[in-house]
């Protein structure tokens, strides 16, 4: 890690923001919605906002400055890789109030050393890590809310417009990516690098053609329409062993319009919406992305693909890759609002036609934000991968879930870049997901 533009100030203001979201992802809900019933894909928010702060707590604190506890037996209340999913909702966690005062005293205490001025490369480290982790937590606080039909949470520089779906002219057809070198992953001098994204290494790329944007709802819908759910030679076998169990029959906050028309609704949160056919689909799994591209005749871009159309930039005669990489598709610069729909801004997701100035080399459209896009890729580690210090981030992880990549519309900018891996069970729909298609080989 090269932790040099990155200084105690810039990190403090993070520790606050996210700190502040957290409070207010969480602040509107009575106690009984903190308990949330007991589901696979949830947590009780009470215990999730508790193991956010001592996770903190326990790399920046503990780990590092090598203070006391804050709370007495904390570890056993909020320890994720020791206190098993289905337990969390029978601990005698502290009272609302009581979790507050801990969270607070935690943000306090962290902030006070970096009140110093004066952090090392190790310390830089582990307070990037402990905000990208409460990052990733407020990601997933907003789809819990979302998979358990809540209220639309009200964030500071946040507004939702129902009617801003984003009429820009959509880029039509495909991007053609030529063949050539790609080193993918992350090189030592990032700002900060994810375990699994260590280290960038070299894959050869064959051309291919990619979609300029995600598929949107309307594109989907006429799947649903054309019997894509029962047609049985559009799935791989776990596919449609997952469709059966579920009794899938269209993205699980689609409906048909409540008064017997055809014509098809989309929840968000907890308010239905006329479908937006210009918007990203969202709320789809990996199965439900790979049928479509079997009843399209497309299929989803690997990983190494997804990294060549989002980062890498062709020479100068076109015919191969350059041996440059962008941190983000245009350029260097962070995310802004008009290059990438993140930080929960808008509350949704955008027409996929909107932010060109976000466009990749090739023409590709919101390969950041908006929502993330599943590859084909299984979950593996790079070559030469050794867990960093939260051992539990990524390898447990390895060839059971898939690859996803680019970033949502509730995602954290200070987070994602062109090289981040997210990873998913190929069933799960709950999460901000989507996906891009490609021409077949």
């Amino acid at each position: 890690m090269n932790s040099v533009d990155i200084d105690a100030g810039q990190i403090a203001g993070w520790v606050r923001d996210a700190r502040g979201r957290t409070f207010e992802l969480v602040e509107d809900l009575t106690d009984e919605k903190l308990r949330v019933p007991l589901l696979e894909i949830v947590n009780p928010f009470l215990w999730e906002i508790g193991h956010v702060a001592w996770f903190q707590e326990h790399w920046v604190l503990r780990h590092v400055a090598r203070t006391p506890p804050l709370l007495d037996g904390v570890g056993a209340l909020y320890d994720s890789a020791a206190v098993q999913h289905d337990t969390r909702w029978d601990l005698a966690l502290p009272t609302r109030d009581e979790t507050r005062e801990y969270m607070t005293a935690v943000r306090e205490s962290v902030l006070s050393r970096l009140g110093d001025g004066d952090l090392g490369e190790r310390e830089t480290y582990f307070n990037l890590l402990s905000v990208f982790h409460e990052d990733m937590h407020g990601e997933a606080f907003m789809y819990m809310r979302q998979t358990l039909g809540y209220p639309m949470p009200s964030l500071t520089g946040c507004a939702f417009d129902a009617g801003r779906a984003g009429k820009a002219a959509r880029p039509e057809g495909d991007a053609e990516v030529p063949g050539g070198m790609l080193d993918l992953g992350t090189t030592p001098n990032a700002p900060f690098v994810f375990d699994n994204e260590q280290w960038a290494h070299p894959v050869e790329i064959e051309p291919f053609a990619i979609a300029r944007t995600p598929v949107t709802q309307g594109e989907f819908a006429a799947f649903v329409d054309d019997g894509g759910y029962r047609r049985r030679e559009l799935w791989c076998d776990e596919g449609w062993r997952w469709r059966e169990s579920a009794d899938a029959e269209q993205p699980v906050y689609f409906f048909r319009g409540g008064d017997g028309e055809s014509r098809w609704q989309r929840r968000h949160f907890d308010r239905l919406f006329p479908l937006e056919p210009d918007r990203p689909v969202i709320h789809v799994n990996g199965y439900e992305a790979d049928a479509y591209c079997r009843w399209a005749g497309r299929r989803l871009p690997t990983e190494p693909e997804w990294e060549a159309a989002a980062a890498a930039e062709p020479t100068a005669t076109g015919d191969r890759l350059a041996a440059r990489k962008r941190r983000y598709p245009w350029g260097h610069e962070p995310p802004d609002p008009a290059r990438a729909n993140l930080d929960a801004r808008t509350m949704d997701t955008v027409g996929v036609g909107a932010l060109p100035a976000g466009d990749s080399a090739f023409g590709c459209r919101q390969m950041l934000g908006n929502v993330w896009e599943w590859t084909d890729s299984v979950f593996r580690p790079y070559p030469g991968f050794e867990p960093g210090p939260y051992k539990e981030y990524s390898e447990p992880w390895f060839e059971k879930r898939k690859v996803l990549r680019g970033g949502a519309w509730a995602t954290r900018s200070r987070m994602i870049q062109n090289t981040y891996r997210n990873y998913f069970p190929p069933d799960r729909r709950d999460v901000f997901a989507g996906f891009r298609t490609c021409r077949l080989r």
